[in-house]
């Protein structure tokens, strides 16, 4: 394991705890005596995203966890809640037991943990995600969650039963 600042080879593991599917290892360089953090992940089967126009991508968890920090900018949440919120939706995906997922679905366990994580990180998402095309649009969302009004929790898991792999719409869900 290479330290992050000075480069070095050897590091000393100070702390372990096991976080779900990863173990979270704090360690100490034996040179520098800089502490970082490395995660040790079970490597599962990969993912595919099915984008709305039908290609196929690589589940990128990265790519997961930037997006929703963006919509979590400068909002008063503890630290790691977007880590675990991050976690909390791969497990989800995983569990789905499929190869292959619509980029939709991502999207919908998204706006759900934001919901309640952070209303104005939803409705920041939401606006991007959804597209709002005016603010009557974007008003009709922000009373549906004042209304507290939630999606089927089991709507997720019907709408990839119901459909194969390769008929998706963004309207689906």
């Amino acid at each position: 394991m290479k330290c992050p600042f000075c480069g070095g080879t050897e590091s000393r593991v100070k702390d372990s705890r096991d976080i779900g599917d990863a173990i979270h290892r704090r360690r100490e360089c034996e040179h520098c005596k800089g502490r970082f953090s490395t995660y040790e992940r079970v490597e599962k089967f990969s993912l595919m995203v099915i984008k709305q126009d039908q290609r196929r991508e690589a589940f990128d968890r990265q790519k997961l966890y930037v997006g929703i920090r963006k919509a979590c900018e400068k909002r008063p949440l503890p630290a790691g809640e977007i880590e675990k919120a991050v976690e909390e939706i791969e497990q989800e995906l995983y569990r789905f037991g499929k190869q292959e997922i619509p980029s939709n679905v991502i999207g919908e366990l998204v706006m759900e943990h934001l919901r309640r994580m952070d209303k104005i990180a939803y409705i920041r998402f939401a606006s991007v995600y959804r597209s709002f095309g005016d603010v009557e649009t974007m008003f009709e969302e922000i009373q549906k969650l004042l209304n507290r009004e939630k999606p089927d929790s089991n709507s997720l898991n019907q709408f990839i039963e119901r459909h194969d792999a390769e008929t998706y719409s963004p309207d689906d869900i």
